[in-house]
């Protein structure tokens, strides 16, 4: 049997692998135009220095966050004293959020600013406010990061059993911003809590604003005093009545186009989360400018020259890439039709080199991006050898093959899912929306890749054999005539029928002499020791089915 040559696909693969595995830290930046001194933007911070802008779009995740430190570090080196985080994201990962929001919380040496451009929902309304101030452009949207809980018939309330564990660090993350920049707490905690409900208040004697919950504005208006006097009242009576020192707040000015917007009360209704457009957020103290372009926003911070972009690498895309949908599909279907082929064909060749590269891209990937950990890739391999002992060392099909498929699926499942607070146990039933929607994904990918593998299994076996460019890959089956032309390997020995004598204990595979020829056996199960004789009861090629000889029934033993 000779051994096959390397062809330069597959070494090409293997470079390939190498590559989306390992972490790529080049930062390519696209810088824009130097700009000028714009005298409507005050300059917030005095004195000239250089900035970088850092954009975070998209879901985030673990890849979000190593992506995230990584653009940090570069903007450092490059000396950049204000970092502007461009905001335009529906949310993501708590986990990876909270380690963000603790990143930009430890650059003291930085000002740090989320320019919201054009949305920042749940946890990037957390990002948010974890940096030093907020700017947002003329058309944008803050807030609305309540934590729900996914299920087979959708988004659903958080249980109480899992609320507390699921929104306390979120609320702390909230409630730290306030305390370090002066946001209201009662605002902050009412985007994570829906039951809240906020008042905007003002007093009228002295003009201070203010946020209240129910029963703060209870105490502050008197529980019976009205604030609206009936219709019918008395005219003289109403004006002889004392004012009241505490009002609802009846309008505000809108900081784009200039003109007086009504106040609904309560701004925080008890079935809402809050969320703020650009006027909104300014009007409650969390938009301290509107910036529409880097150009204002230059001014604004007295920036230096251009700006300095650090966008995601192409290691970072790629790994986004890989954990998609569409490509995990097409890598199950290449991982199983080329262990189709490779089972089918002898010696170990190009088929099973691919399919190992895609199994370790398939779970590679979103070990990068921090969907797997090393327990659930453990797994798989548990599974897989299993999997191999059932084939080659046990005869038969049984718990050994069984477990070893049930620990693949497990593994490969939990690839999906990324990790929920609370939970160290590495395989989990997922609580939360993240994780439903991840194990949604994994059973649509294995199911969809397993019945397109199928199918190209089908398609390889009747099909592709006929193809005579294939043939390296796939040899069509042997005729009859071919087989017949196979040298015997043991020269004429070992037929069924044939007796030998074991020379190592078969458990349940040995080696048996027949003749002067040494046969590789194997038995159904039993365990034979040396120096026993065999009769083979089945051959097939190499393969030497043998049992041992039963003395006759009556023998004297000795």
């Amino acid at each position: 049997m000779t051994q096959r040559r390397l062809r330069p696909g597959v070494w090409i693969a293997a470079w390939a692998l190498l590559l989306t595995l390992g972490a790529a830290y080049a930062t390519p930046a696209g810088r824009l135009p130097a700009v000028g001194s714009n005298g409507a933007a005050a300059a917030a911070v005095a004195g000239e220095r250089h900035g970088a802008i850092i954009k975070i779009e998209g879901e985030i995740s673990d890849v979000t966050t190593e992506s995230v430190r990584r653009r940090v570090e570069a903007a450092r080196d490059n000396g950049a004293k204000v970092i502007v985080f461009e905001m335009n994201t529906p949310g993501g990962a708590v986990s990876a959020a909270l380690d963000i929001c603790n990143l930009i919380k430890n650059l003291h040496d930085i000002h740090t600013v989320a320019w919201v451009n054009t949305d920042a929902y749940s946890a990037g309304s957390m990002i948010s406010l974890a940096c030093d101030e907020i700017v947002m452009t003329g058309a944008s949207v803050l807030g609305d990061c309540g934590v729900i809980l996914g299920g087979p018939t959708g988004p659903q309330e958080v249980p109480e059993e899992l609320r507390a564990k699921a929104e306390s660090p979120v609320i702390e993350q909230f409630r730290d911003s306030a305390s370090r920049h002066d946001y209201d707490p009662l605002l902050c905690e009412s985007m994570v809590v829906k039951e809240i409900v906020v008042y905007w208040v003002e007093n009228t004697q002295t003009g201070e604003r203010r946020f209240v919950d129910e029963a703060e504005k209870q105490r502050l208006f008197g529980e019976e005093q009205s604030i609206f006097p009936a219709a019918d009242a008395d005219a003289d009576a109403e004006d002889a009545a004392p004012k009241p020192e505490w009002r609802l707040v009846p309008n505000y000015i809108d900081i784009v186009s200039g003109k007086s917007v009504t106040v609904t009360q309560p701004v925080v209704k008890a079935t809402e989360l809050l969320t703020m457009s650009q006027s909104r957020a300014y009007a409650f103290g969390f938009c301290k400018a509107i910036v529409p372009d880097a150009h204002e926003l230059a001014a604004r911070y007295s920036v230096a020259g251009p700006w300095l972009r650090l966008d995601s690498n192409w290691s970072e895309n790629l790994t986004r890439w890989l954990t998609s949908m569409p490509v995990r599909i097409f890598l199950l279907v290449i991982i199983l039709l080329g262990a189709y082929v490779e089972f089918h064909t002898p010696g170990v060749g190009v088929p099973g080199l691919v399919a190992l590269i895609a199994l370790a891209i398939f779970v590679g990937a979103p070990y990068v991006s921090g969907l797997a950990n090393v327990w659930e890739i453990a797994i798989v391999l548990i599974g897989f050898a299993l999997l191999a002992v059932e084939i080659f060392v046990i005869p038969g099909f049984g718990i050994a093959g069984i477990s070893g498929i049930v620990c693949i699926i497990v593994g490969l499942l939990a690839t999906f899912i990324p990790d929920e607070p609370g939970r160290s146990f590495p395989i989990y039933w997922p609580q939360f929306q993240p994780g439903i929607d991840g194990l949604k994904t994994g059973v649509i990918v294995l199911a969809s890749g397993a019945s397109a593998g199928v199918v190209a299994m089908i398609i390889f076996s009747r099909i592709m054999p006929r193809l005579s460019w294939l043939h390296g890959a796939m040899p069509p089956n042997p005729v009859a005539m071919g087989v017949g032309a196979i040298v015997d390997p043991y020269h004429g020995y070992a037929r069924v029928g044939d007796v030998g004598l074991v020379t190592s204990t078969l458990r349940p595979s040995g080696k048996a002499r027949f003749g002067d020829q040494l046969v590789d056996v194997v038995t159904r199960g039993e365990y034979v020791d040396p120096a026993t004789e065999v009769e083979v009861i089945e051959r097939a090629g190499n393969r030497v089915v043998v049992q041992a000889v039963l003395p006759p029934r009556g023998a004297a033993e000795v």
